[in-house]
């Protein structure tokens, strides 16, 4: 297969979630939200797949071009689906989606309150037995190297400042939310500089 048919296919999609989909965790996700989306990257393949993709940025440029990219897929209605909006406030019903992605998001978080509000509303219109595939920063193996400014947040021995998570919070959150993990938790070291987490939770329904 040549390198630019798979550019064509999965765009510039998160190895990790390319993982899950190469595994066949989403097959059944036809309802799909990708919660602080930007332009899309993760969005092409979901869109080929036939899925209603929705996607929500506080980017009006970035919507923008989503929508541009989105206009081609029968399925879409692109001012339906793609809006401006704050990950904490999710212009949605309850238990709508099959699949919520959060990528390169989570850390943004201001501090545990607004950390927990953007999962919350995430969590919220995830239906039971739907998957939450998140990618966020963490302190998971450079827990000396990291340095605490107050509020959850770090600095990072790259220089950038982010909300950080560790393995026991996120066990934590997993069960406080009523989920429960359908992958181990994996994280990849960047040369010391920085580490990014896979966190995959299924919603777990209701006995």
């Amino acid at each position: 297969m040549k390198k630019q048919h798979i550019q064509d296919t999965f765009g510039n999609i998160d190895i990790y979630l390319f993982d899950q989909i190469l595994k066949g965790t989403y097959d059944d996700c036809d309802m799909i939200l990708d919660a602080g989306c930007g332009i899309g990257r993760n969005l092409l393949y979901l869109l080929k797949s036939g899925a209603n993709v929705f996607g929500v940025d506080q980017n009006p440029e970035a919507i923008a071009q989503l929508r541009t990219l989105g206009s081609s897929f029968p399925q879409i209605d692109t001012d339906e689906n793609f809006k401006v909006a704050s990950v904490e406030q999710l212009p949605f019903e309850s238990e709508t989606f099959d699949l919520v992605i959060s990528s390169a998001v989570l850390h943004f978080a201001e501090n545990l309150s607004h950390f927990e509000a953007m999962l919350n509303s995430m969590w919220e219109v995830l239906k039971p037995g739907g998957y939450f595939f998140c990618r966020l920063a963490s302190e998971i193996g450079i827990e000396s190297l990291v340095r605490s400014i107050g509020n959850g947040r770090y600095v990072l021995p790259d220089g950038s400042e982010r909300f950080l998570v560790n393995q026991e919070m996120l066990l934590r959150l997993t069960k406080k939310i009523g989920g429960e993990l359908h992958e181990p938790i994996k994280t990849t070291n960047v040369q010391n500089l920085r580490s990014m987490t896979t966190w995959c939770v299924r919603k777990m329904k209701s006995s």
